[in-house]
């Protein structure tokens, strides 16, 4: 069966007048017999009942027959073919077309974009004040054709948006300047408006110097260049700085051209660091190093510059084509060292602040680039000083007197003891050697005990002039810390500044004496008070020590002799020898002695003979006794 389907096309070709075409078309359905419709049939107009028969008073029916006779009849000039094409419209999502604004409900903004219907943007693209007119066109960025309600999405924004990333990308290519909108703060920087676009200009390039306060510059515009464009993120970066350097080196060649060294200019301070001071000299960053600010002692720039000061500096370095100008402030004045010798002559008091410490010693700042140093030895006529700190403190003012000014070299010695008598002028007529004083026992070493006389005066006592007959090995053992004794003096010599003296020295010797008290021969009884490699030593009356020394053989066994005599045990010995000059008795026990029984004898049988004392010393036929005289105690 056969269907006539009719097309209509419908032409303005005026105002009023209007180009009606009607045309229709003949489907061939093929019939159960699959016969052939016949070109001379002509189909009756079918009757509908719901439309009026005069709506069908201009169509004329044809046969499809018709149709192909009368083919070119039928077909359109190419003028109205092209004005019918033209208003057929192709549309894709995520493209900008054109449309014109047909209605406004409490929603949504309805577009005519040319399509089976129309589109619609939500109202909040639109300010209340801005809304557009019915009839009005504007550029829309088609979101979806159909989405889930049937609707064709449209955005006014991201049309926006796309355009004006369209003229960004240009902008970023030629280097162009535009202008933003500082809208609000965000971390490392701030947010640009510009004109639909988002942009980030970093805090860094705001200015050539560091900003201290963003929020000045927030719903301010200003001039800016697209630095970075990110066309896959949609990341714009722009810059400030990057103009504001433009302008400048233009300044900086022609400020280049016009140096001199040695010339003096004003500059406002841009930066302080710690090593120096960059001034801004009016498109040239210049270098005032921390060394050329002062010619006294600094410890950071900010002790004498402040931010955004205006200083007058002194140019006495550039390089162009580094770009580095070197600034110099206290080359404005005279140096300070010029006739140093007239301001300060050798003797001469001055006054002056601890501006620095080592270990040998203090520097006093005189005035701004004078300084001197009171070396450790040069504090105190009595102390002995190891450190500066034990004296002064860094800002101290102390008074001292010049010793002596090196020109060339700088250096100016100072002395603080010399403010002062020197105690040791009248040393030697206030303690005089035989006298005997009192003192207290400030310090104790391996060597000696340093006993106080006076304040800043003391002597000392070696240990071997702690006593005649015992053997000191450390002071510690007479003597105690703070302890108050009475002392002989030995020694006096004001040019060493040093007094020797003695405690044994208080009694005469008792040697002497004690030779006759020690007789070769005679026995005596001990406490043993140690046990060394070579020998016993034992503790006798008077605070005498007696050495048996022992022989090659008892050496051998020295395991089986420690272990059989022991520090404390009480043991009898015969007197061999006895040596003043070494504070030592030469001791014998036999059984020590490791000798043949023949030469035992020999030796008993001489001390049995001895009725009287033939001496303080007697040869004895025992081996190793010369030995006995070499025993290291320690």
């Amino acid at each position: 069966m056969s269907e006539v389907v009719q097309e209509r096309i419908v032409e303005q070709t005026s105002d009023d007048n209007k180009l009606e075409v009607s045309v229709d078309k003949v489907e061939n359905t093929p019939t159960e017999n699959n016969e052939k419709i016949n070109k001379d049939q002509k189909y009756e107009k079918p009757q509908l009942d719901y439309l009026s028969a005069e709506l069908f008073n201009n169509v004329r029916q044809v046969t499809y027959g018709e149709l192909e006779e009368n083919q070119e009849a039928v077909e359109l000039s190419e003028e109205i073919h092209n004005r019918y094409k033209s208003s057929l419209t192709e549309i894709t999502e995520n493209e900008i077309i054109t449309g014109r604004i047909i209605g406004i409900n409490e929603k949504d903004v309805l577009v005519d974009i040319g399509f089976k219907s129309e589109g619609i943007i939500s109202r909040n693209e639109f300010s209340e004040n801005n809304l557009p007119d019915i009839g009005e066109k504007l550029e829309v960025f088609l979101e979806k054709i159909e989405d889930e309600s049937g609707k064709t999405v449209l955005s006014k924004e991201k049309a926006e948006f796309l355009n004006r990333w369209k003229d960004l990308r240009n902008i970023h290519e030629t280097g162009e300047i535009i202008n933003g909108k500082i809208i609000r703060r965000i971390k490392g920087g701030m947010v640009v408006d510009l004109g639909g676009v988002q942009a980030f200009l970093p805090g860094s390039q705001i200015d050539i110097r560091p900003v201290k306060d963003f929020d000045q510059y927030i719903n301010n515009e200003i001039d800016l260049r697209v630095v970075k464009f990110n066309e896959m993120r949609k990341n714009v970066v722009v810059s400030h700085k990057a103009i504001i350097e433009d302008t400048l080196a233009e300044q900086r060649d022609e400020l280049f051209s016009k140096l001199e060294v040695g010339s003096v200019i004003d500059g406002r301070v841009k930066n302080i660091t710690d090593f120096g001071v960059f001034v801004d000299l009016g498109g040239i960053d210049g270098l005032l190093h921390i060394t050329d600010l002062s010619w006294g002692r600094i410890n950071h720039p900010s002790e004498i510059i402040n931010m955004d000061d205006t200083l007058t500096v002194k140019i006495i370095d550039f390089d162009q084509d580094k770009k580095r100008v070197s600034l110099g402030l206290k080359q404005l004045t005279p140096h300070p060292w010029e006739n140093i010798q007239s301001q300060y002559p050798e003797g001469s008091s001055v006054s002056g602040k601890v501006v620095s410490m080592t270990n040998y010693g203090a520097f006093i700042e005189i005035k701004p680039g004078i300084e001197g140093l009171i070396h450790v030895s040069e504090m105190s006529w009595t102390k002995h000083i190891k450190n500066p700190s034990e004296l002064y403190s860094l800002g101290d003012i102390i008074d001292a007197k010049v010793l002596a000014i090196d020109v060339d070299e700088r250096k100016i010695s100072l002395g603080a003891k010399q403010l002062q008598p020197d105690p040791w002028d009248e040393i030697e007529e206030k303690y005089i050697p035989g006298n005997l004083v009192k003192g207290k026992v400030i310090n104790l070493t391996q060597f000696g005990a340093f006993i106080e006389l006076e304040e800043g005066i003391d002597g000392l006592i070696h240990v071997s002039d702690l006593s005649w007959t015992k053997i000191v090995r450390h002071p510690k053992e007479i003597l105690g810390k703070n302890e108050e004794i009475e002392v002989r003096i030995l020694e006096v010599s004001r040019e060493s500044r040093r007094i020797s003296l003695g405690i044994k020295q208080i009694e005469d010797d008792p040697w002497p004496g004690l030779s006759k008290t020690f007789q070769s021969g005679k026995k005596v009884e001990g406490e043993i008070v140690r046990v060394l490699d070579k020998g016993i030593i034992l503790g006798l009356e008077h605070d005498v020590e007696g050495i048996i020394p022992f022989s090659r053989q008892i050496k051998r066994n020295k395991k089986s002799i420690s272990s059989k005599y022991k520090i404390g045990d009480k043991m009898s010995a015969v007197v061999m020898e006895i040596k003043s000059d070494d504070k030592k008795v030469i001791l014998f026990v036999e059984e020590l002695s490791g000798e043949k029984s023949s030469e035992k004898d020999n030796v008993k049988q001489f001390l049995d003979n001895q009725s009287e004392p033939v001496g303080e010393k007697i040869e004895i036929p025992i081996e190793d006794l010369d030995q006995a005289s070499d025993i290291n105690e320690d």
